[in-house]
């Protein structure tokens, strides 16, 4: 292969894998009523759980419903706006974290608890308590070990909003309540849907 057909294959090939995985991407999310898409398309190949889209939310231009409100330090607010029962056996719960302070908030060490190292940067110390069953849930894991959680959030800039999930084992179906822990955050009582 010629320098000339090599550069072409190098110019083509990161088109062709965004555009494949903007396709794949397409259809994950939910419809922002905390139903997975399930329903109306074909059966899933594997019951693992997906990492929702990042960009599945922003599509409809109504905000967010809010769950629960729990304030942080420094002025760094986390939004709960869904904890959904999956198929599959698992509970995700997502938001934003905003930080409404003035200055950068780059005290996210904590988020990573310490059950999950290979994770590195993340919000894989969050639980859940179903209190009620006297249990504790921690953030599953993938084949590799790492959390099923949003990573990579190292600072928040001020005013700067960041999506988050963390996905969990399902507590039986007769738990509809727990309790969310997210490490430099008080506790919020949450309601399961689904």
């Amino acid at each position: 292969m010629s320098i000339r057909h090599m550069v072409k294959v190098r110019r083509v090939a990161p088109v062709a894998v965004a555009a494949a995985l903007a396709l794949s991407l397409a259809g994950c999310g939910d419809d922002g009523q905390g139903k997975t898409p399930e329903a109306s398309s074909p059966a899933k190949t594997s019951g693992a759980p997906q990492q929702p889209s990042a960009s599945a939310g922003s599509q409809s231009s109504a905000p967010p419903q809010v769950l629960a409100t729990v304030n942080g330090e420094a002025g760094v607010v986390l939004a709960i706006s869904s904890v959904a029962r999956e198929a599959g056996g698992f509970v995700t719960v997502s938001g934003q974290i905003k930080n409404t302070g003035d200055k950068p908030f780059a005290n996210t060490a904590a988020w990573r608890g310490t059950e999950l190292n290979t994770s590195g940067v993340s919000v894989a110390g969050v639980n859940l308590v179903d209190k009620a069953g006297k249990k504790r849930y921690y953030v599953l894991r993938d084949t590799e070990g790492r959390c099923l959680c949003t990573t990579g959030v190292a600072i928040i800039e001020a005013g700067q909003s960041v999506p988050f999930f963390a996905q969990f084992p399902a507590p039986p179906v007769t738990t509809t309540e727990v309790e969310f822990n997210f490490p430099t955050f008080a506790s919020a009582a949450l309601k399961i849907s689904g």
